[in-house]
Parts: C-alpha cells; structure tokens; sequence
C-alpha cells in the first residue's frame, strides 16, 4: 500500500503476531488468544502456526507452558518503542553531543553496522565520521559501537537549525508523518489501519527527538502520537482480553 511516497507493508501472519505483542502489555498471549486474533485479521490459522513456528525458531519469540513472550531482543525494542512514543518535545541547553569515529571499519557490513547503532542512539551524521545530536536526551551508544567512537559535549558556533536539518532532514520526517496520519483516518477497515499503525510505529521509531527550539514549526510528532494511542485504544477495546484467552 503506498499513498504518495509513503511505504506501507502489507499484513502478513508473522507482522501481525509481532506488532500485537510489541504494542501489549505485557508483551506475552496465548497460541488460543494469537488464533483468535489473527482470525479477525483474516488469516488462517495453519499461516498464523507456521508464522509462530518460525518466529520462536529465530529467537523473537519464546513459547513455555502454551504463553508466547517477546524474547530479550525484542523486549529491548519493545522499551525504545515506548520511549519514543510516549516522548514529548523537551527544553535544552544548546550543547551537542558528539560521536566521533576513531576506528575505521572493516568492511560495508560493518560500516553499515556502526550507522545502525548511531542512528538507533538518535545521531544523526554531521560529515562523515562525525555524528551528533542536540544533548536534550539520554544518549547510549550500543557497547561495541561505542568503543570504537570518542564522545564529546560541546556548543556550536553555527546556526543550530541549519545543522540539525542537515543531520536529521526533520521537514522530511514530518512529511511523511502528516501523511500517514491522514492515512490512518482515511482507512476503512481494520487490517489497513493495523497496516498503517504498524508503519507508523516505525515512522516513531526514527522519529530524531528533537529538543522544542530546534522543531520546526507545526511539528507533528504529538499528533501522530495521539493518533497512533487512539487507534491502539480501539484495538484493545476490540481484543478484550483476548490475547490471553486460554481455550
């Protein structure tokens, strides 16, 4: 589903197992609760054992005494999701934090590996080898990343909105926001809306958290919050406990 430059996945057994636990607290159900779900989602119940099947294979999920929990991985997810969707714009000092490169990478994979880490810890790239972001949040660094990073505070002397569009393109993020907010509220049924809540999930997730100053204006991250917490309302409200059925 696209609308605009905007990619929606489409709802498979294995997305929709994922993204019900992820958005649950806490994040366990029954195979009985996860069938009867899917069955609303229009799946069969064979795709939804196979999905199961291979998710507990891959280590996402685990299975004890017929419950199905989010493993430790995607627990850890699970907690940046909800940092970053319970996040509001916060006050700042002006400071940076910086992450420079002080060890080269072996090869693509591993450059492409450093990225990931500093953008999953909100950085964005300065010029290469040179990250940074607004000091307005607690900023960790993954442990092997970071032993290869110096990490400094510092001001800069520039205009710090023409370095934050640099690092972050914020215009771009709050583009694609608005339009999968408009989407989600156009949508008539409740797999595309699952479809598009799950895509703005991940749309949060690389939200930059950005401090108020350096926001644009009309700044859509609480809209797209609400809208997101409105939705998952009306999916409980659906559920009704029926994630932990047991029969």
């Amino acid at each position: 589903m696209t609308s605009g430059g905007t990619r929606v996945r489409k709802l498979t057994a294995r997305s929709a197992v994922l993204s019900a636990l992820l958005g649950a607290h806490p994040a366990e159900a029954s195979a009985a609760g996860i069938l009867a779900m899917a069955t609303k989602l229009g799946f069969q119940h064979s795709a939804v054992r196979v999905a199961l099947t291979r998710l507990v294979a891959a280590g996402d999920l685990d299975r004890s005494e017929g419950m199905y929990r989010l493993s430790p991985r995607l627990i850890r997810r699970q907690r940046r999701q909800d940092f970053a969707l319970q996040h509001e714009a916060s006050t700042w000092d002006g400071s940076w934090r910086l992450a420079i490169v002080t060890t080269g990478a072996e090869d693509s994979t591993d450059r492409a590996a450093l990225r990931t880490a500093l953008r999953a810890a909100k950085f964005g790239e300065v010029r290469e080898g040179v990250w940074g972001r607004p000091n307005n949040i607690p900023t960790t660094v993954r442990a092997d990343a970071s032993e290869r990073l110096s990490l400094f505070t510092a001001v800069p002397d520039g205009d710090p909105a023409e370095l934050v569009e640099h690092a972050f393109a914020p215009q771009e993020w709050a583009g694609v926001a608005e339009e999968l907010i408009r989407m989600l509220r156009d949508a008539p049924t409740l797999v595309e809306r699952f479809e598009i809540a799950a895509a703005i999930v991940r749309h949060i997730l690389d939200d930059p958290l950005l401090p108020a100053e350096a926001l644009p204006t009309d700044w859509p991250g609480h809209d797209i919050r609400e809208t997101y917490e409105a939705f998952r309302s009306e999916l409980t409200a659906l559920a009704g406990g029926i994630l932990t059925a047991t029969k």
